[in-house]
């Protein structure tokens, strides 16, 4: 696992050192194969954290679960303060404060770049179009492609697609990504 503090954060004085993800002995099985054994790991906020390993090796389980998306079976997972419950009945809560870019980005193909960054903000937010809309143009012109904002997933390479999921993601303004 590899650890740096390397982005310029804003307001960075509001900014403390507490611990926004905790991982305490965390078990994860798939059947009969355990695809998390103990994990044991504590993220202070502004923090950054790369987790690497060969396919298979259970990155993205990890990251599911962090994000209660996937159940676990045994051990405590903390995000933000807020304890993931194994039965996924506070998954809501949990999701509105970590984003998440997929690798298989999930963009919507039948909307615009700048309506997929605003519909969770709109619909999950409360958000007006307007405020949505600056919201994602900023993010847009954080990830270089605010040119892009009218045109439709299909028409985007690869990258640009994946630039769009992380402005959605963004948008959004976890606490955690």
């Amino acid at each position: 696992m590899y650890k740096t503090l390397d982005w310029p954060i804003k307001n960075f004085s509001k900014i403390t050192m507490e611990t926004c993800v905790n991982l305490n002995d965390l078990n994860k099985w798939f059947g009969s194969f355990q695809v998390l054994d103990s994990i044991n790991l504590s993220i202070s906020t502004a923090e950054k954290v790369v987790i690497c390993g060969p396919s298979g090796s259970g990155k993205s389980t990890l990251i599911r679960c962090v994000n209660a998306l996937e159940p676990f079976q045994s051990g405590a997972v903390n995000v933000c303060g807020i304890s993931v419950e194994k039965n996924g009945r506070n998954a809501t809560d949990i999701q509105r404060r970590v984003g998440m870019v997929f690798q298989q980005f999930n963009l919507f193909p039948h909307l615009s770049v700048l309506k997929n960054c605003t519909l969770a903000p709109c619909r999950v937010l409360g958000l007006s179009d307007d405020e949505a809309e600056a919201k994602a143009m900023h993010y847009l012109e954080r990830v270089r492609i605010p040119e892009q904002a009218s045109k439709y997933p299909a028409d985007l390479s690869g990258g640009q697609q994946q630039r769009v999921a992380i402005a959605r993601a963004l948008t959004m303004e976890p606490e955690l990504m």
